[in-house]
């Protein structure tokens, strides 16, 4: 006879708009669960706004992180992960404007990166925008940002254990339990 036990969801995905709260609530799921944390940053730095933006994130995360910087390709840090790590990625959206600035093909991309996700060992929280809800951009390469991180976003929640929604910084689970 088998005996059901709560495992603790491998993938979350945190879905959010700008501000909105959603790394501060990706980060407190990590504290919380007594794991050795892992901070895997996406974000290039190109001007003092995205610098700034890049200090509050480090102070707000605090000490205790090991932070890997991979704009572009996330398995190998993904692939090195133990068991008994957590993982945060934040964020997908920044990921995906990098492959999309280096006219990378974002299908495969995309491939790759939920098969890394699959791989890894440890518990991952992914951290993204939802870009949705806002009015049709004026110009093609927003348009096609916006519908690839729609097609990004509808993958991981598809492949997550779990998947909340953060507005104003209240959680909303809605897929899986917190």
């Amino acid at each position: 006879m088998f005996r059901v036990v709560k495992l603790p969801s491998k993938v979350t995905f945190i879905l959010g708009g700008a501000a909105s709260g959603k790394s501060a609530f990706a980060e407190s799921l990590c504290l919380s669960s007594g794991k050795d944390r892992v901070y895997l940053a996406t974000s290039q730095v190109f001007d003092d706004e995205m610098r700034a933006k890049i200090d509050r994130h480090l102070h707000q995360r605090g000490t205790g992180w090991t932070t890997h910087e991979a704009p572009m390709d996330l398995a190998p840090v993904l692939d090195s992960l133990a068991a008994d790590q957590i993982c945060l990625v934040d964020c997908a959206t920044m990921w995906l404007s990098n492959q999309m600035l280096a006219e990378a093909d974002l299908q495969a991309a995309q491939h790759d990166l939920l098969d890394a996700l699959q791989r890894c060992a440890a518990e991952v929280v992914v951290v993204s925008n939802e870009v949705g809800h806002g009015i049709v951009p004026d110009n093609a390469l927003a348009r096609q940002f916006r519908e690839a991180q729609g097609r990004l976003n509808i993958a991981l929640a598809g492949m997550a254990d779990r998947a909340v929604l953060v507005t104003a910084g209240l959680p909303q689970v809605l897929k899986g339990t917190l």
